[in-house]
């Protein structure tokens, strides 16, 4: 019988590597250091490929790849792999969530220590020769109050360690309920309080374009002038260039930062030049026991998916057969795309969701939903907590977040075959959105509360409130084309003559928040958000 092969092209704990002999239908090559090119050569050879953060898994590779049936990522992020490109080819992607939780963690306790005490410049001053005993003074974290960012796995646990240090947390996380962090004795708050009355403030947010540059030169305004600020999250939350001048200037006290936007920094980087300013090369998860421990989980989590199909921490793909997923996989992609849908349009508001209610109608009733509420899940939470969510953790991470879940089906579904609808609450508050699949497998959304439409869930989307009153679709369409914002297509719905109005206009890309903010203000609109799927 033949034996599956696996590929290991980054480093990686000789432990991990050590699991694949335990898999009598496993081999193991290890080939650390390959160029590009040299990947491209060898890939096809294998079924199985073992990363980090430096080999680079794209759609190139992929093509190339005709055995590979999975690539499994030891860490979190997997900003190296094509993921598209792997769900296509239906190559599974699977990743360790919770390896590096602990040690980031305490990284960023020891960058905040660290940071309060003068430790790497005391230290750079003696081995120079010097005593500086007076310059070196430092601040207690006793009675101050942290302000976390994000209250996510790792946000949680520098809360509680932070507590443990006897200090007050607050916190900023629209997206956790009040429930949840009063059980933590975490007090939430809005970021705009958070930066006004926070001594420390670290950040624990997965990147996207809501998050980018979220902590900028306005943020600093708000802070006091003694906060010193800690990033061991993603490179490009805090504006660097905005820090550099808030640190120059002492309008912030101190900084401590794990990663960059750019990565590594340049050497000339300006925030180098600063004595308030301290830095490691992204060791949030360089300790041995997490470099082991995502090893370990990685070797496993692939050689069970090639020995007996199990799939674990997987972020493309739910566990089920092959059989069933070519049943419900068009509606794991609208049950996901909805999900994310939800969660964006909704992130400038409170939503600490209390429950979640998913409403299954018609056909899609036939059918095991299971999956298809993890898929929701999934999306739902995916741009709250980021790589850290997949298809097996996705109910345990709503559950940890205060989020109840709650199932309905029927068999009656109106105008449609099949249709799903997803209605979130946060106290008294609630929100609802319901998508079909048209055709069979191309996922639409349908409703958006009280509005009807019927639009294609893809790509960069603006959702734009206004009053229903002549000319308000023509400022629009003008406004973007003055701006050079094509068009794709235009979707419409509305309460009734003269009332409120929903557009959901597909553009052909990004647009800037400059560009947005003066949509936003024409006659007539109420709000506009940008969405991507």
């Amino acid at each position: 019988m033949s034996k599956f092969k696996v590929l290991v092209s980054d480093k990686m704990s000789s432990k991990g590597i050590d699991v694949f002999a335990d898999y009598d239908d496993v081999d193991v090559d290890v080939k650390v250091g390959m160029s590009p090119e040299e990947l491209l050569a060898v890939i096809g050879e294998y079924d199985g490929l073992a990363i980090r953060s430096a080999t680079k898994v794209t759609a190139e590779v992929i093509a190339a790849a005709g055995r590979l049936k999975v690539v499994g990522r030891a860490g979190i992020g997997v900003d190296n792999v094509d993921i598209p490109a792997a769900t296509v080819r239906g190559v599974v992607v699977m990743n360790t969530p919770k390896g590096n939780t602990i040690t980031t963690a305490e990284h960023t306790v020891s960058m905040m220590l660290a940071l309060s005490r003068n430790i790497p410049q005391a230290t750079s001053s003696m081995k120079s020769g010097k005593w500086e005993k007076s310059r070196f003074m430092g601040k207690e974290l006793f009675n101050k109050t942290l302000g976390v960012v994000g209250l996510g796995n790792i946000g949680a646990i520098v809360a509680d360690r932070a507590q443990g240090l006897k200090m007050k947390v607050i916190a900023f996380d629209p997206f956790i309920s009040e429930e949840r962090a009063a059980n933590m004795d975490i007090e939430l708050v809005s970021l705009e309080d958070l930066f006004r009355r926070a001594d420390y403030i670290s950040v624990h947010t997965p990147m996207t374009k809501d998050t980018r540059h979220m902590i900028n030169r306005e943020s600093f305004a708000l802070m006091k002038d003694s906060v010193r600020i800690i990033n061991c999250a993603r490179g490009g939350i805090i504006k660097e260039d905005d820090l550099y001048e808030a640190l120059r200037d002492g309008q912030v006290s101190g900084a401590a930062f794990d990663v960059f936007e750019e990565e590594p920094p340049a050497a000339d980087h300006p925030l180098f030049t600063l004595d308030n300013f301290i830095c490691t090369p992204h060791l949030g998860a360089s300790t041995d026991e997490a470099q082991v421990n995502v090893a370990v989980a990685i070797a496993e989590q692939i050689a069970d998916y090639l020995s007996d199909g199990t799939i674990v921490n997987a972020l493309n793909v739910p566990g089920v057969s092959a059989e069933v997923l070519k049943v419900t996989g068009p509606y794991l992609t609208l049950a996901e795309k909805m999900g994310r849908f939800y969660t964006q349009l909704c992130s400038d508001n409170n939503c600490g969701l209390s429950e979640v209610r998913i409403e299954y109608k018609g056909k899609v009733t036939d059918h095991d939903t299971e999956p298809i509420t993890t898929s929701l899940l999934k999306g739902l939470l995916t741009p709250m907590v980021g790589d850290l969510v997949n298809f097996v953790n996705a109910p345990s991470i709503a559950k940890e977040r205060g989020i109840s879940l709650v199932e309905a089906k029927s068999e009656e579904a109106g105008n449609f075959s099949s249709m799903i609808s997803l209605i979130g609450k946060n106290g008294s508050d609630e929100y609802s959105i319901s998508g079909a699949l048209f055709g069979k497998t191309e996922p639409r959304i349908v409703k958006i509360n009280q509005f009807e439409l019927e639009a294609i869930p893809d790509g960069h989307l603006l959702v734009i409130y206004a009053h229903d009153r002549p000319g308000v679709i023509g400022s629009i369409g003008s406004y973007l084309g003055e701006n050079k914002i094509n068009i794709g297509r235009m979707q419409f719905g509305r309460e009734g003559v003269g009332g409120m109005s929903l557009s959901l206009v597909q553009i052909d890309g990004s647009i800037e928040a400059a560009v947005v903010s003066g949509l936003a203000v024409l006659p007539n609109i109420v709000s506009v958000k940008e969405i991507y799927l």
